[in-house]
């Protein structure tokens, strides 16, 4: 067997332990039904009031579902990516990666078995969510299926970076704890975003802080009503020039 194929095969057995703790351990992976959860708190809790900043007051639940569901789906893969952070670090405590480094085991294959596994785990979390969402109201009729497609695997890609993100800091973190609160600004950074209410309706003071309501990394969608309604937008239109015409392009008249 060459150096490619026993990579391929040890972190491919990474990955079955990283997934048997994940169904050994419950504990580890309770986050999958956080996001859910807050799908149905605030569209049934608070839906009622916080769709009353968009389209100008007169919006239901089901316009509101449609605004929320991009941003939670963003703070689904941050909740669940910590997961990473806090198994990478525990492993580094414990003395298992000084174990693995005495046998004949490839190096990398600890890292991509947790960046795999909790790629996995986020997409399994995002059904979960999506799957909810379309009960609950959910719809999309701009979009075809090829950029439905387009965009799952954009998200994909984007679980991939923060997992590795992840993995990171969970190797410079000192304890599992420790890892947890460094992972945090991944589930806060949506909050302070335009996820949940559109950008007019923060304080002036705090949308230096906020993303723009269509640039937002964690909300934009191009088949949400906040960027429906920023296209909808008249755009300024440059100011004429008032100077008089110079004398030598003037005509002369008869």
């Amino acid at each position: 067997m060459n150096a490619l194929s026993l990579a391929v095969r040890d972190s491919n057995t990474m990955l079955r332990r990283n997934l048997l703790h994940a169904l050994r351990y419950p504990s580890m992976t309770l986050n999958l039904l956080l996001t859910p959860i807050m799908l149905l708190l605030f569209v049934y809790v608070f839906g009622g009031v916080m769709s009353a900043g968009i389209g100008g007051g007169g919006a239901d639940r089901s316009e509101y579902i449609a605004y929320l569901v991009p941003g939670l789906l963003m703070m689904t893969i941050g909740s669940t990516v910590i997961g990473a952070a806090i198994s990478v670090s525990m492993d580094m405590t414990e003395g298992l990666i000084a174990r693995f480094r005495t046998m004949a085991v490839y190096r990398g294959s600890v890292l991509v078995g947790h960046v795999v596994g909790s790629v996995l785990q986020v997409l399994a979390s995002l059904v979960l969510v999506g799957a909810i969402a379309v009960a609950i109201g959910f719809r999309s009729t701009d979009a075809t299926a090829l950029e439905w497609l387009a965009a799952f695997g954009l998200i994909a890609l984007f679980t991939l970076a923060l997992a590795w993100i992840a993995v990171g800091m969970g190797m410079a973190s000192p304890n599992p704890e420790a890892a947890g609160n460094m992972a945090m600004p991944l589930i806060l950074l949506p909050l302070i975003s335009s996820a949940f209410v559109p950008i007019d309706a923060i304080p002036g003071w705090f949308q230096v802080l906020s993303p723009s309501a269509c640039r937002s990394q964690y909300s934009a969608s191009s088949g949400s009503p906040r960027c429906r309604q920023a296209r909808a937008r008249p755009q300024r239109t440059p100011m004429k020039s008032c100077s008089p015409p110079s004398r030598g392009s003037a005509s002369s008249t008869p």
